[in-house]
């Protein structure tokens, strides 16, 4: 049986994107992401206008995603979490193909992306009985 940090990592490649949080100067806060799992480790994408992927890298993150939104009826939703030592990243030619094309701008400015990994110390699981459909 996988340990939770095994299914929140395999979990996470069902979900193209996520949220990234940590702290600036003592308060939290969220970043979104695009992320791809590989050998066990969860890589990030984000615009590098918005300066997160500096406060991210060299910091214990955490990186969540979840199905809510995408869940078909009768199917578990589930959310994850993994925390971990986050670093910047040169992705492979391979992992920019998974990563797919990018958006051609984040809020009105050409993007440029920022690449970070975060390898996982733990990770935590949580899903419904498979009553995902619509409220």
């Amino acid at each position: 049986m996988p340990s939770d940090e095994q299914l929140a990592v395999g979990l996470l490649g069902r979900t193209p994107y996520g949220r990234a949080a940590t702290t600036m100067r003592a308060l939290p806060f969220l970043a979104l992401a695009r992320h791809i799992v590989a050998d066990g480790r969860v890589l990030l994408r984000m615009p590098r206008s918005w300066g997160y992927h500096q406060v991210c890298a060299g910091s214990v993150v955490a990186y969540g995603a979840d199905n809510l939104t995408s869940a078909r009826p009768g199917e578990s939703l589930w959310t994850v979490q993994v925390v971990g030592h986050c670093e910047t990243h040169v992705p492979s030619a391979a992992e920019l193909e998974r990563f797919g094309p990018a958006p051609s701008r984040v809020d009105g400015e050409p993007f440029e992306p920022a690449y970070l990994r975060v390898d996982p110390q733990f990770g935590t699981v949580h899903f419904t009985d498979g009553a995902a459909g619509p409220a």
